[in-house]
């Protein structure tokens, strides 16, 4: 099947601060003009609590065993889900974004991509954001045998444990491409869903959203500002993927 869709480093010691700062910081509503700062005409709707997950629908892995592949969480709340990925962004004053309105996003990194600024994502992590995987060096993983499929998801389970003291529990494969070695490599790696995104369309509940990174010029935090607006005239609200899944 085919779908389209190293060594201890020092670490800053910000990277280790994101689940303590991070619930300190759910737990404080949003500035009351936070929004407008940011270029919303409304502030954001608060996401419904998901409910425990004995009692949410779970996402359906293909074969008992491997991880469900995702692009949308099967749920009737009017939410989406914000994903940015590979870490060649470090606007900091998207981290400021992310603090202010409270936003819950889920940052798939690439090993190769971040380089030496792990410490940029320390922060978001700080301040609410979720670390998740995308492999080491970003290749066509259906290009790779299992060997080296698993090389490059459990050698960035590793990195991310190292930087962040933690194991991402979500992987999206590069380009949105895996076969059925990247399911067994994943399985294997401690991976617990595939996460691909949804490109056009009406919004949807559940849907998983692929945020661009400065498109067209534009720094990260306009594209969010526009997508954000998007959502909020479609009557949704932004979720944490992790709650759902």
């Amino acid at each position: 099947m085919l779908c389209l869709s190293g060594c201890a480093q020092s670490v800053d010691p910000i990277e280790r601060l994101g689940k303590k700062a991070a619930q300190k910081v759910r737990t404080h509503a949003p500035a009351a003009d936070a929004y407008r700062r940011w270029g919303l005409a409304a502030p954001l709707a608060p996401a419904p609590a998901p409910g425990p997950p004995g009692r949410r629908p779970a996402a359906r892995a293909a074969e008992p065993g491997l991880p469900p592949v995702v692009d949308r969480v099967p749920t009737r709340d009017k939410v989406v889900f914000l994903t940015f990925d590979d870490g060649a962004e470090k606007d900091p004053r998207f981290v400021d974004m992310v603090r202010e309105l409270r936003l819950p996003v889920s940052v798939f990194l690439t090993d190769s991509v971040v380089g030496p600024g792990y410490a940029h994502f320390g922060r978001l992590r700080a301040v609410g954001a979720s670390v998740q995987n995308h492999t080491l060096d970003h290749p066509y993983l259906p290009s790779l045998p299992y060997a080296g499929q698993r090389a490059e998801i459990c050698g960035q389970q590793e990195k991310i444990k190292q930087r962040f003291g933690i194991r991402p529990t979500l992987f999206r494969p590069p380009y949105g491409a895996y076969d059925d070695d990247t399911l067994r490599a994943a399985a294997g790696c401690g991976v617990a869903a595939i996460v691909l995104w949804r490109e056009a369309g009406p919004l949807r509940p559940g849907d998983i959203l692929h945020c661009p990174e400065g498109r067209g010029g534009a720094s990260l935090t306009r594209t969010t500002t526009d997508l954000l607006k998007r959502v909020q005239r479609a009557g949704f609200t932004v979720a944490r993927l992790e709650d759902y899944l």
